[in-house]
């Protein structure tokens, strides 16, 4: 895919489809060329509505495609990109080559503007076909070139650098929505150990894989026991970009490639879902890829935890006593309740980093899904304002998070009667709070916010800038928030 930013009239540039996304306001001022051919549709540009029109010689293209953005006021990035996602997969749809699309109305940017039309157009095109053979021509067929058009030459430099950037994002979260949508019999840790090694290759990362071996020398036995039950070797990845960063943080992620619930089993249906409990684990590498090639200044970890959790003989079973890195010992009253686990030995390995800044992510909990649905992370921590962060990214990102109470009194209902903790809480109570209450008690000395992304990570049907399947969740939100912090550091030491 070709993306460019050229500038010039709607009625001037060449395209197979040329696509509009229109205000409410403006749409009264289109072209005259372009109001002739709507004279017969039923448009009035609506968010997310959409029409396309042969364009009769009206125009030097094939389609004509419009899409509405609402309101002038409500337009932002976020509607921008999902307009652009629509547009793009219009003419995809129709086997066009080629897309020229403009924004007429709103107030957003031409550095923002790119971004967001670069991130919706394919984060929007993404589809997981590897594995299917005899594909149709339209299932095959895709857009060659994209071309943002501006009114001014001199839009033209911000946006094609906001065009570069969210091109940067967005290959960034197809990696990781590759990783995750991938059969768990592919996608084991020893794959996502690979991937890191050759991401780490490419990209000039720091790159450390801890073997079973290794991780048993760290007394990581919190991590181990999930992979107990398991054939495939467990991974603790550990990558490092700019090690003389100003800042250090760690992102660390929860890697389990399959999720049968272990000796506590799940039931089978839905089961097949679980090679995405990796999400976690492929948001963190999306985040370092992408931080990596637009070379953020801090000094970024990543950790990812990657094992299956699987029944057997030699898994761990529910009443079971182990001791975790920083040396607290955990009652498993239920092997289901894994992802906390592998994250405990990560979060308390990540203390030996010293970082300013500690975030994981994890497809933790169902509670979560329950209380959120699939539009808003879960968000908990014990750093406001590494919490408010957050909060900012998702809504320039549409990635959005919600917060729910992480107070003292909860961490009483995570207390072991035989160990120190246990791994699940009273039963049917704050199930999503008692993940990150059993969490907290490895975090140490840092600020650290914990993302459940349990509704997110996996979208049961197509809609937006998603297709079906996995979405890569988390990735442009941490890359935001610390494109946002390294803006903020800059006009400090101003």
């Amino acid at each position: 895919m070709k993306l460019s930013v050229v500038s010039g009239g709607l009625e001037t540039v060449k395209a197979p489809a040329i696509a509009v996304a229109v205000t409410e306001d403006q749409l009264v001022r289109l072209p005259a060329k372009v109001r002739a051919l709507l004279e017969d549709v039923t448009f009035k540009a609506k968010a997310k509505e959409l029409a396309a029109v042969p364009a009769f010689g009206k125009l030097p293209a094939k389609w004509l495609i419009v899409v509405g953005l609402g309101p002038a006021r409500e337009v932002t990035a976020e509607t921008i990109r999902r307009a652009a996602a629509a547009a793009a997969k219009t003419a995809r749809g129709k086997q066009l080559s080629g897309t020229a699309f403009a924004v007429v109305g709103g107030q957003v940017d031409g550095a923002r503007l790119g971004q967001a039309v670069a991130e919706g157009v394919l984060l929007g095109l993404y589809r997981f076909q590897q594995y299917k053979t005899g594909l149709k021509t339209d299932e095959k067929h895709e857009l060659t070139e994209f071309r943002l058009v501006v009114a001014r030459a001199a839009d033209r430099v911000g946006a094609a650098r906001g065009l570069a950037r969210g091109e940067t994002i967005a290959e960034a979260v197809n990696f990781a929505r590759g990783l995750i949508n991938q059969p768990a019999n592919v996608a084991t840790p020893t794959y996502l150990a690979q991937q890191a090694q050759a991401m780490a290759r490419t990209l000039h990362l720091r790159c450390r894989v801890l073997s079973r071996p290794e991780a048993r020398r760290l007394h990581m036995g919190a991590f181990l026991s999930v992979a107990a039950g398991s054939v495939q070797e467990p991974k603790f990845i550990i990558l490092e970009h700019n090690p003389k960063g100003r800042r250090t943080v760690v992102f660390a992620g929860k890697g389990i490639t399959f999720d049968t619930g272990g000796i506590s089993i799940k039931p089978s249906e839905g089961m097949d879902r679980m090679k995405y409990d990796m999400a976690g684990g492929a948001a963190v590498l999306g985040a370092l890829r992408a931080a990596a090639a637009l070379r953020l200044p801090f000094h970024i970890v990543g950790l990812v935890a990657a094992t299956e959790n699987m029944p057997g003989g030699s898994a761990t079973r529910p009443g079971d006593v182990v001791r975790a890195h920083n040396g607290k010992t955990i009652e498993i009253l239920n092997t289901d309740a894994e992802g906390r686990l592998v994250l405990a030995d990560a979060l308390a390995y990540a203390k030996r980093f010293k970082p300013q800044a500690v975030v994981d992510l994890a497809t933790l909990t169902g509670a979560c899904v329950v209380a959120l649905g699939s539009e808003a992370i879960g968000l908990m921590g014990t750093d406001a304002a590494l919490a408010r962060r957050l909060r900012q990214a998702g809504e320039a990102t549409g990635e959005r998070v919600w917060e729910l109470p992480l107070w003292d009194e909860y961490l009483e209902g995570v207390k072991g009667e035989v160990a120190d903790v246990k791994n699940i809480g009273p039963r049917g109570e704050a199930g999503a709070i008692m993940g990150a209450a059993f969490l907290k008690h490895f975090v140490d000395g840092y600020p650290w916010v914990h993302l459940d992304i349990a509704g997110t990570a996996w979208a049961e049907r197509e809609r937006g800038y998603h297709a079906k399947g996995a979405t890569g969740v988390g990735v442009r939100l941490l890359v935001q928030m610390l494109e946002d912090w390294a803006q903020d550091q800059g006009t400090a030491s101003r």
